[in-house]
């Protein structure tokens, strides 16, 4: 009866898996591969522990698979399935690595358990980046003792400000009036009503260009046409989305680098990233320069500098850290 039920198996490995299931911690293995009494079944010997490999037929077209090769393997416990021969512990394996290194113990190899920890990093950059664009605001200020007068004497002052502005820069650039007023002037003295002296009048004019080797030149032909007041100089960057992108990837490889460190001070690695949160990116932010207008012949020097783009993600991994036992 005996042989006649071997007949029908073939030799093959029977598993029963048994009612109410339980779920046993992974670990990992080390140990020789040894073929088992079953028929085309293998286990891992760990010295004082055996482990059946359920899914060996995984890995044996591996060229490393054969017996008494030194192997790692990392899975489940199957303390739920019977095997004819119930030769080690029912083992399913996930991953298998072959491994040329013995333990500290001889011939005697061990098992290790992995715990989970979470790790939290920040990771920060500063990327900078060459502006693209300059905005220059200047003002034409006119006064006088009629508000009429000092208005008048404004639009025709400004007006050829306008055209000396087109001329300088050309096509390609952007003027627009962005501000306008027109305000008396008092005198304040001691227990008595302020007293209007005056008006003063006041156009603001707004230019944006890209050709920046431009903007001393524009500020000559300013101030040499009428233009008496400069408010700021600003450089920005209008195609920031580049520069925005490499702060931020730069920032995402610190903390996962810092991740990295961390995992391996504790002796383990970062099996996978978690979460990642971008706490800001910092838009470049503009560079102004006040100055103040010269009817001089010497050219206005201009020093553009460079914006600096920042960046700071949060990242949220888990490492692995292995225990031998």
């Amino acid at each position: 009866m005996t042989k006649m039920f071997s007949k029908i198996l073939g030799g093959l490995l029977l598993v029963v898996l048994l009612a109410g299931q339980s779920f046993a911690k992974e670990i990992t293995v080390l140990g020789r591969l040894q073929r088992t009494v079953e028929h085309g079944g293998w286990i891992i010997n760990a010295g004082k522990q055996k482990y059946l490999v359920l899914n060996a037929r995984d890995f044996q077209n591996e060229k490393w698979f054969a017996e008494g090769a030194e192997v790692e393997a990392t899975g489940e416990p199957k303390t739920d399935v019977m095997t004819i021969y119930q030769e080690g512990t029912p083992f399913q394996v996930r991953t298998m690595r072959a491994v040329n290194e013995k333990s500290q113990t001889g011939d005697t190899l061990s098992v290790a358990t992995r715990s989970l920890t979470r790790v939290v990093v920040n990771g920060d950059s500063i990327v900078k980046a060459q502006p693209d664009t300059a905005i220059l605001t200047l003002s034409v200020v006119t006064q006088a003792t009629r508000a009429l007068d000092a208005q008048q004497q404004n639009a025709t002052k400004t007006d050829v400000v306008m055209k000396a502005l087109k001329t300088a820069i050309g096509a390609g650039a952007e003027i627009k009036t962005s501000g306008y007023s027109l305000q008396p002037q008092r005198v304040y003295k001691e227990n008595q009503p302020p007293t209007i002296v005056g008006y003063e009048a006041r156009n603001s004019i707004t230019v944006t260009l890209s050709d920046l080797a431009k903007v001393g030149s524009l500020i000559d032909s300013a101030a040499q046409s009428g233009a008496n007041d400069v408010s700021g100089l600003a450089f920005t960057l209008r195609q920031d989305r580049p520069s925005r992108d490499e702060a931020l990837r730069q920032a995402t490889r610190e903390a996962l680098s810092k991740a990295q460190v961390i995992a391996s001070a504790l002796g383990g690695r970062v099996a996978r990233v978690i979460e990642v949160q971008e706490e800001g990116t910092v838009r470049p932010l503009p560079t102004y320069d006040r100055m103040e207008m010269k009817t001089a012949q010497a050219s206005t020097p201009i020093e553009i500098g460079t914006l600096d783009i920042t960046s700071r993600v949060q990242l949220v991994a888990e490492v692995e850290i292995a225990s031998v036992g």
